[in-house]
């Protein structure tokens, strides 16, 4: 077990005032927050294997991890969800599988995956190999107690009450169907909790992933993140705690900080430019509450190969405005690849020793400018006058076309099948703009099918699947051309149809050709959420260049006159600059740089 170090005064008083701005949103310190006083660096089985790890894709990964990124200081690897179920398939969750428990209702790993699990060892013999090679062991969990405990009515360990006692049937996860939440404002309540975490504990256990648990954050769920608090305190291991999924509440701030170690500030993210660029705002929002041992997180780096066996679909300019951003903003840096086919690209991406000093050890981060998606973060290297700077390109083709100034806006659309005609005039235009929205309900399952979207007008009928877009993107997944955001066949109402599947938020922009002047087609929403449909009928070209300048004035950041600058990516000096530095940076790019203020 680690040993609590306990602080000083002034560190205590450092701590208060919050290492990252907003120093009056930051509540007092507590010792389990010195179980992670720099962001967490690790790995997490989610982005490559979904909820099919096993034991021995569980033992290659840390032996990777332990040659490749272990030096550089990623030192967590975690288990991600359904290690409880034998028969879980990719990312798909069954209502009503059978689990593997207890007699208390407490999850065990499935020895189907885990053989080294049989006769009641748990996790201890996995986690005895990830500790031998230098490592720390992780789970997910999900919040609250198993359905099947109380289906069965299993007994509460440590009471004379039962599951059904403590369950609250009415509290469900919308998108896992194991689980019923808990009552976590009861002592029987609190027994299910700290009865799980010992279980963990004695594992040997170093780091907890609860899911389901900091979105709407309801009173069931603050109430819930409480006892796990307390449980883990009690367990006497220090066991670093990890909420999940996000958006977290921004209101919810002063209460997650006090209780979590990190906490997600969005929802899955994944190799999708428009979730990269939504990262900008989510971590700017969130500066107040970012200080040692209590980071928001922007989730895991789905860079490398991903969801068995794929590469990743981001480019090397956002994957370096990826891990720029998430170093400046002092996000965790959870890799999700795989670690056996880890290419040198993304291992020098993931261990450059300059950028890692930016994400464990710079203080003060914030967002100093933003203009027209041109975006400017500062941060101070302690005990120096020096300051880090990360300049962003985060414009995009389609950025000056809005979906607020759409020719046609469709109603939201809720329930899997709804369906909106559309019959646009599009007469003198440009360009097509094809927008698809989130209907804002909280729930993020977006699927969408511009089913049979079609030009028409004196030169005939042509269908868009048959012209090449100039720009498209999709909120998860991709755009596919007869095929879903999943790259799955298009079906609607059970027959196959022809169009273009995506998932909200998205933008589609087609050059418009000569010789019509209608568009014609019908939105449907192929799963359950809520979406928008929108289209822009653009009579110009709005367009963005391909390099944008990109710069900071140094009395911004506290620079008096000159300054040296480093560039920490390519390790190379560039030389003096007064007054102001600046670089062309590429669209979806981004440059980290060390500056050095000069008599």
């Amino acid at each position: 077990m680690k040993r609590i170090r306990l602080l000083p005064a002034l560190a205590v008083i450092a701590l208060l005032v919050g290492l990252g701005g907003g120093a009056s949103a930051v509540p007092p310190a507590k010792p389990y927050h010195q179980w992670a006083e720099t962001p967490p660096l690790g790995w997490n089985s989610w982005d490559i294997f979904g909820t099919t790890v096993t034991e021995q894709q569980v033992r290659q990964q840390a032996d990777a991890m332990a040659a490749k990124l272990l030096p550089a200081g990623y030192d967590i690897l975690t288990v991600d969800i359904q290690w409880y179920e034998p028969d879980s398939q990719a990312h798909v969750y069954k209502p009503g599988a059978r689990l593997q428990m207890d007699e208390y209702g407490r999850l065990l790993p499935a020895v189907k995956k885990f053989p080294s699990a049989g006769e009641g060892r748990g996790f201890k013999p996995l986690a005895d190999y990830v500790h031998s090679q230098g490592l720390r062991f992780g789970i997910h969990i999900m919040r609250g107690i198993p359905r099947q405990a109380v289906e069965q009515n299993t007994s509460v360990l440590g009471t004379d009450l039962r599951a059904r006692d403590i369950a609250l049937t009415g509290s469900t996860c919308p998108w896992n169907p194991d689980m019923y939440g808990v009552d976590a404002t009861t002592p029987a309540g609190q027994a299910y909790y700290d009865s799980i975490i010992q279980l963990y504990a004695s594992w040997g256990v170093d780091y907890i992933k609860c899911d389901d648990i900091s979105r709407p954050y309801d009173d069931v769920q603050k109430a819930e993140i409480e006892a796990l608090r307390k449980a883990i305190d009690n367990s006497g291991r220090a066991i670093v705690l990890s909420l999940s999924p996000g958006a977290t509440p921004l209101s919810a701030g002063p209460h997650v900080s006090q209780h979590a170690n990190l906490w997600r500030i969005t929802d899955d993210f994944w190799d999708r430019w428009g979730l990269l660029h939504a990262m900008f705002e989510r971590l700017h929002a969130w500066e107040p509450y970012r200080r040692a041992g209590a980071w928001p997180d922007a989730d895991m780096l789905p860079i490398g190969v991903i969801q068995f066996g794929r590469k990743t679909g981001f480019s090397p300019d956002e994957q370096r405005t990826l891990m720029s951003l998430w170093a400046i903003g002092r996000s965790p840096l959870i890799f999700g690849g795989d670690m056996t086919k880890l290419d040198d690209f993304t291992l020098h991406m993931l261990t450059n020793p300059e950028m890692l000093e930016v994400n464990q050890h710079s203080t003060n981060n914030r967002q100093v400018s933003r203009k027209d998606n041109l975006i400017v973060w500062t941060a101070d290297v302690p005990d120096s006058p020096d300051k880090y700077v990360a300049l962003f390109n985060a414009q995009s083709m389609g950025q000056n076309l809005d979906f607020t100034s759409a020719n046609y806006t469709s109603p939201v659309i809720a329930g899997e099948g709804k369906s909106q005609e559309m019959d646009i005039s599009v007469k003198d235009g440009k360009q097509l703009v094809l927008f698809v929205t989130d209907g804002d309900d909280g729930f993020s399952h977006d699927h969408a099918v511009w089913v049979d979207p079609k030009l028409h007008g004196p030169a005939g009928e042509l269908s868009l699947t048959k012209l090449e877009w100039q720009h498209a993107t999709a909120g998860w997944g991709g755009v596919h051309v007869n095929r879903t955001c999943e790259d799955r066949p298009l079906v609607v109402d059970g027959k196959p149809v022809a169009g273009i599947g995506t998932h909200a938020n998205s933008t589609i922009i087609y050059e418009l050709p000569e010789g019509y002047d209608t568009f014609t087609a019908k939105g449907v929403l192929s799963s359950t959420g809520s979406v928008q449909f929108g289209v822009l009928v653009s009579k110009g070209d709005q367009a963005v260049r391909e390099v944008s300048e990109v710069g900071v004035d140094f009395a911004a950041i506290g620079i008096p006159g000159k300054a040296a600058v480093r560039d920490l990516w390519s390790h190379q000096d560039l030389g003096e600059f007064s007054d102001s530095f600046s670089r062309e940076i590429p669209l979806h790019g981004a440059g980290l740089y060390r500056l050095k203020p000069l008599p």
